[in-house]
């Protein structure tokens, strides 16, 4: 089976189709999906998928594009993400591109989620963009490492070089590939996707953003992941069940669950 590592079935656009979406992984063979947390008002929605469904799991955490909104303390974040359908924490992280001026209240705020991981034992999820070298920074200083004593995690949606991936998994990371693995515009990344370690891999749709091809365009859902996979397997040139069994594999190791061999 595939797992999607990353998308917001909680968002409206998704959560009016469930059944339809949930018919789809099924027909894709993805057995299993993490709902990703972005801001702690709309949590509650994405426990509820999660409780709901054996085969969806969630996170809790506020995300670095989220300004106004409440400001998580890490004691807010422990205490929520103590349900077993919640296997990490974020996704958060640092973002340059959309917000400028003055953001230690960003940096601040990805702080408070590493020391909630470090509390609770569970992975981050973490979101970088045109801030790769203070997101490394802030990881190592605040002890996001498993060498450190962390949980350590995973940089998800990837679109760093092949260093900044390199720096992560020194730290115990993984990487999550997304959709734009598959742009044609996409060499940088499909570099960084064909010369990693397999198992350090996991791939993901971040829907409802960034289908891939064939779906490039149009709203993404957890049953295209599958693409995702093949894509990797052809840059990779080996069999995609191996791709497929891999990143499966990974996921259960990072977030500690146990999934049926078989859907």
């Amino acid at each position: 089976m595939y797992i999607d590592s990353h998308c917001h079935l909680d968002f409206p656009e998704l959560s009016a189709r469930l059944p339809e979406i949930l018919s789809t992984m099924k027909a894709n063979r993805v057995g299993a999906a993490l709902c990703v947390s972005v801001d702690l008002p709309d949590f509650p929605r994405v426990l509820k998928l999660a409780e709901g469904y054996p085969h969806l799991y969630a996170s809790v955490g506020v995300h670095p594009d989220y300004a106004d909104t409440p400001e998580p303390s890490v004691q807010q974040l422990v205490t929520l993400a103590n349900h077993p359908k919640v296997i990490a924490i974020g996704e958060t992280g640092l973002d340059y591109f959309r917000l400028t001026g003055d953001l230690e209240w960003q940096r601040k705020r990805f702080r408070t989620h590493i020391e909630a991981s470090r509390a609770t034992g569970k992975p981050l999820i973490i979101h970088t963009r045109a801030a790769a070298e203070d997101t490394l920074t802030i990881m190592r200083e605040s002890g996001a490492g498993v060498a450190q004593g962390g949980a350590g995690g995973v940089m998800h949606c990837f679109t760093e070089t092949s260093d900044v991936a390199l720096a992560a998994i020194d730290l115990g990371f993984y990487i999550s590939f997304s959709g734009i693995v598959t742009f044609k515009s996409a060499r940088q990344i499909q570099e960084v996707a064909r010369t990693l370690p397999l198992e350090r891999i996991l791939i993901e749709t971040d829907s409802p953003y960034l289908a891939p091809v064939p779906h490039r365009g149009k709203m993404n859902e957890p049953g295209w992941v599958r693409h995702v996979a093949e894509f990797i397997a052809d840059l990779r040139q080996i069999p995609v069940t191996q791709v497929e069994r891999q990143t499966t594999e990974n996921f259960q190791t990072l977030f500690k669950v146990s999934l049926p061999s078989e859907l």
